[in-house]
């Protein structure tokens, strides 16, 4: 199980961060209804990332991710969550200097649990490849990013958005595929052990 699920990660880090390939999009019911929910954090996140340079007021010559320090409670803005349902959903925690956005992944049975797990895990040990990835999830979510208004100085803005977007339709068809894929395994090692009592 590992083994698979590190090589559906991998595919995320294949390319370098934030320009990796991914594989061809399937055009499929499901992924017409999570259009309106993706836009909605799109929209979101652009407004968002309007960061700004902004010094600790609380150490002298410091600039920490207010969001992450919880120093100054009036450069903290209101947090807005984003839900599909009530197992999938963005949770987006603005700043003056950063922005933490969390995501919780669809797990509709204990399996799916499991795969999110290990995928998460997988890719949270890998957290300096994507320089954006927070190494420890906030409490209730699979994944967190912390961007800070470093990140949007170095980086395009609209590919932030792009790469937190894209994750979140990909990673629904990651787990997919390695749960199809541990069913049908799971199917040929029960019907080989079995073979030999018919």
């Amino acid at each position: 199980m590992a083994g698979s699920c590190g090589a559906c990660a991998w595919r995320f880090l294949a390319a370098g961060p934030l320009q990796f390939v991914l594989g061809m999009h399937y055009i499929t019911k499901h992924s017409q209804s999570l259009r309106p929910y993706l836009q909605c954090v799109r929209s979101s996140l652009t407004a968002a990332l309007t960061l700004s340079n902004f010094a600790s007021q609380t150490t002298e010559r410091h600039n920490v991710p207010e969001i992450e320090a919880q120093t100054s409670p009036e450069v903290v803005l209101t947090p807005l969550v984003i839900a599909r349902n009530e197992n999938e959903r963005v949770l987006i925690e603005p700043s003056i200097n950063s922005v933490r956005i969390s995501i919780k992944i669809k797990q509709a049975d204990e399996i799916e649990s499991i795969l999110v797990h290990k995928f998460a895990r997988f890719l949270t040990q890998r957290a300096e490849a994507f320089f954006i990835l927070r190494r420890k999830p906030i409490p209730g979510y699979d994944i967190s990013f912390l961007i800070t208004n470093f990140h949007t100085e170095e980086m395009l803005k609209h590919k932030l958005v792009d790469f937190i977007i894209e994750f979140q339709e990909e990673v629904d068809k990651e787990i997919s595929e390695m749960k199809l894929f541990l069913n049908a395994r799971a199917r040929f090692v029960a019907e080989s052990f079995l073979t030999p009592f018919d």
